[in-house]
C-alpha cells in the first residue's frame, strides 16, 4: 500500500511540473530563491524517504525459551567412503 501511494505520488509531481506553464525568465528574476526553494523541498522529501522503513523488515517476534534440549553424545560410526570402511566420531542429538 505504501508503495503504490509513494509511486502515485511521484507520477503526480512529474506530471504537474511537466504541465506547469513557467513565464518567461526576465533580467533580475529571483531565481536564487527557486534554487534554494527546490533543494530545501527535496532535503525533506528524501529525508522522509530515508527514514521510511525498509519494505523487507517487519515485526520480530521472539519465542519464549523452552525447556533445554537433550544431552548428546559422541559415537563412533563406521560408513563406507567407496575405497574401504572407515570409523569416524559422529554427535548423536535427540
Amino acid at each position: 500500500m505504501k508503495k503504490t501511494l509513494v509511486a502515485a505520488l511521484t507520477v503526480a509531481t512529474v506530471a504537474g511540473s511537466l504541465v506547469t506553464a513557467t513565464p518567461p525568465a526576465k533580467a533580475g528574476d529571483n531565481i536564487g530563491a527557486g534554487i534554494a526553494a527546490g533543494l530545501i523541498g527535496g532535503a525533506i522529501v528524501g529525508g522522509a524517504i530515508a527514514s521510511s522503513r525498509p519494505a523487507y523488515g517487519g515485526p520480530v517476534y521472539v519465542a519464549e525459551p523452552g525447556p533445554p534440549p537433550p544431552p548428546c553424545y559422541w559415537q563412533r560410526q563406521r560408513y563406507w567412503d567407496g575405497y574401504g570402511w572407515v570409523v569416524r566420531p559422529v554427535r548423536v542429538c535427540y
